[in-house]
């Protein structure tokens, strides 16, 4: 299945008039905004020139996301993955540009990950799962609420530190116009009914009211940086 590359999401940072079609992701990790592998491989990473090169470039079992290797050139690939280069010796991380678009980024620290808990779950024996953004489970406890963050070890899925979504804590705007762009969370609402929460977030002195779900905790009130590597 293939997509037109007029009408792919705004997150794919492609030519939309070079070509006509694009390769659409197989279902799995993220949301319809994920990158197939393929156009991770040949247009942002430039291993191979065609998509049949990216195809067995990928085949080959070269290329690895989060730490295990992926054949399926159409695998979804979205926000913080990992993706490795083993005989080039690189690795890359996914993150938003200024405008909001995916790119790779070479980091040093690929042995982590992290996650926004999206839900929870009990499950037999009262054992919690935590349910993160992009599909992953991974067992926790009730220390652990929705819309906290996890620092995770790859691919063994160990949690290394909890990030508390609270006033102060240092977080990553994921849409809207200022996508991308680090800032301090100041305050929280909750709006009754349909409409999404909202949140004041502190970008340079001023203070901007974005929604709950453009809101990603990438480290705690005392933190001066992230805790992981954003290019930034």
């Amino acid at each position: 299945m293939h997509q037109k590359r007029l009408s792919a999401p705004k997150t794919y940072k492609v030519p939309r008039k070079v070509k006509k079609w694009l390769v659409r992701p197989s279902p799995g990790p993220h949301d319809r905004n994920a990158l197939p592998l393929l156009v991770v491989v040949r247009d942002f990473l430039e291993l191979a020139d065609t998509a049949r090169e990216a195809r067995r470039v990928i085949a080959s079992g070269e290329i690895l996301v989060d730490g295990i290797p992926r054949r399926d050139y159409k695998f979804p690939v979205g926000l913080f993955d990992i993706v490795s280069v083993p005989k080039m010796d690189v690795n890359y991380r996914i993150v938003f540009d200024e405008k909001g678009r995916y790119v790779p980024i070479v980091v040093d620290d690929h042995d982590k990950k992290l996650y926004r808990i999206s839900n929870k779950t009990t499950l037999k024996g009262g054992v919690v799962q935590l349910n993160l953004f992009d599909g992953t489970n991974i067992i926790g406890s009730n220390e652990f609420k929705t819309k906290d963050s996890v620092l995770v070890k790859i691919p063994e899925k160990e949690i290394l530190q909890h990030l508390k979504f609270e006033e102060g804590a240092l977080v990553v705007v994921t849409g809207g116009t200022h996508a991308g762009e680090l800032a301090r969370l100041k305050s929280y609402k909750v709006v009754r009914g349909s409409a999404p929460n909202l949140v004041t977030i502190e970008i340079g002195g001023s203070e901007y009211t974005t929604v709950e779900q453009y809101i990603f905790v990438v480290g705690s009130k005392d933190d001066e940086k992230p805790v992981i590597d954003l290019g930034v």
